[in-house]
């Protein structure tokens, strides 16, 4: 037993037998500030330019930014990527399905290692995308805030976002990382 006039750290008690010592929070390492600061940046992005989009542009007329190749053409998408819908019922679907993968890939971060910063990139990039799109569904009925309209003349891709272009580029780097990982049956 401790003599109670002896000075003691946390980090010196041990805890009774049968007792789990305290664990850090899951959500104070280099992993977690980086997330959080996708998150919290992309989001901060995508609403602003979607502000900036819709303060400065009229709906279906297209504004020349490089070339013909890209061009700023405001559209608001009911649906999801490339026009995928569920009829009236795209806000709510949409808006579940976000926040159900919401907490997927809060998950898929506590279950990342502290040091794996690629997939912590990945995760804060898709989540942010997400919830991106996911306040446009819930502040407007008319959908998504849609931009980017990227072609050649009259062959154009889908018309898409910020937020669009962090889910694809996070679920490729993180289709990449699983792929690379080991089979945890080796």
């Amino acid at each position: 037993m401790t003599n109670p006039s002896e000075s003691t750290h946390s980090s010196e008690v041990t805890p009774p037998a049968g007792v789990a010592p305290p664990t850090p929070s899951a959500l104070r390492g280099p992993r977690d500030l980086l997330f959080w600061a996708l998150v919290v940046g992309g989001v901060v992005l995508d609403v602003a330019s979607k502000w900036m989009v819709e303060a400065a542009l009229v709906p279906h007329l297209p504004r020349r930014v490089v070339g013909d190749w890209l061009r700023f053409t405001l559209v608001y998408n009911p649906g999801a990527a490339m026009n995928l819908s569920f009829g009236s019922s795209s806000r709510i679907v949409f808006s579940v399905i976000a926040c159900v993968m919401f907490v997927v890939l809060f998950r898929m971060l506590l279950e990342t290692r502290q040091d794996d910063r690629a997939q912590a990139i990945a995760l804060g990039l898709i989540a942010s995308g997400a919830i991106g799109n996911l306040l446009d569904r819930i502040r407007s009925i008319r959908g998504v805030v849609d931009f980017l309209d990227v072609g050649i003349g009259d062959s154009r891709f889908y018309t898409f976002n910020v937020a669009d272009s962090f889910v694809t580029v996070g679920a490729i780097l993180l289709a990449v990382l699983l792929w690379r990982q080991p089979d945890s049956a080796d």
